[in-house]
Formats: C-alpha cells, structure tokens, sequence
C-alpha cells in the first residue's frame, strides 16, 4: 500500500487570489441584501420624521398651557399658511406684537385644526388657553411627506391622546 502526499491545489497562474467572477457574485449579493434592506430604513426615517413633527406640535402646545398659566392670561395657538404660532390674546400696551413660539410645517405638509365644542360652523384658526391652563377641546391632524397623525386634545389637561399615527 502506497501512502501519496497530499496534493496542493493551485489556480492558474499560481496565485491564491479571488477571481474576478467570485468578486462580482459576492458583489452582487450584498447589493440584493441591501436593496431589500432599503424599504425598512425608509420607515424607519419616516416614523423619526413624523414622531418630531408630533414632538414639535406638542411642545408648542406645552408652551401656550405654560405661558397662560405663568402669566395669568389667555394664549392662542394661530394656524397660518406656513406655520403655526403662539401668542397672546390681548397684547398689553407697549408689547411687541409678535410671537412666542413658532412651529414650522415643512413643504407639503399640513395641520388640520377642528373643534368639536365651537359654536360656529366654521370657527377661525385659533385654539385658545385660559389662564388656568384648560383649553378647547381639540382634534389636530397632521399629514405630511412622512405620514400622518391625529391628536384629541383634552380641554381639562391640554394633553393629546393620539386616535391615529401611520408612518409611511
């Protein structure tokens, strides 16, 4: 019985390389993988988006509740075109009529005010704090590029309870 060293195999040229056929199919697969992984990271930048521009109406709204409490008068919250403001409701003599906090809709983006408790069919863009802190009851909804969100917002706290959030 004849014992055979083992035979060392080699590629042609002698290198122990890849070739260039085995570096296009790893290529190509961690490309599948990737564009498979593209759509998650897609929801998961527009729920970051979206769960700031909530975060960001919410502390608009904290900061009306605020100020009317602090102050010991009334505040609004004013729909606009672009954007959406607090101020006073009666500004005092010699005070710069402008506003204290401001949150900015991105383009293509809107905020829907409705108040349920008003006693207008189509009441004005304003959302009141009392200087006790309690406001209108109020439903807010956002749509924008990254979904959309609907807020109720309880008259006693000023707190909204999310009825809807969808990311896309």
């Amino acid at each position: 019985m004849q014992i055979y060293p083992p035979v060392e195999r080699t590629r042609p040229g002698g290198s122990r390389a890849f070739t260039l056929i085995e570096i296009i199919i790893a290529v190509a697969i961690l490309t599948v993988i990737l564009l498979m992984a593209v759509p998650s990271l897609e929801g998961v930048f527009a729920d970051r988006k979206l769960r700031a521009s909530l975060d960001g109406f919410n502390k608009l709204v904290r900061e009306a509740q605020e100020r009317s409490v602090a102050e010991h008068r009334a505040y609004l919250v004013v729909w606009g075109e672009k954007d959406v403001i607090v101020q006073p409701e009666a500004f005092a003599k010699g005070e710069e009529k402008k506003a204290v906090a401001t949150f900015a809709l991105e383009r293509g983006s809107a905020l829907t005010l409705t108040l349920p408790a008003a006693l207008t069919a189509k009441p004005a863009g304003e959302w009141i704090f009392w200087p006790t802190g309690t406001c209108e009851p109020a439903i807010v909804r956002f749509v924008g590029r990254a979904g959309t969100w609907t807020a109720n917002y309880s008259p006693l706290t000023g707190y909204g309870q999310l009825a809807n959030y969808a990311a896309k």
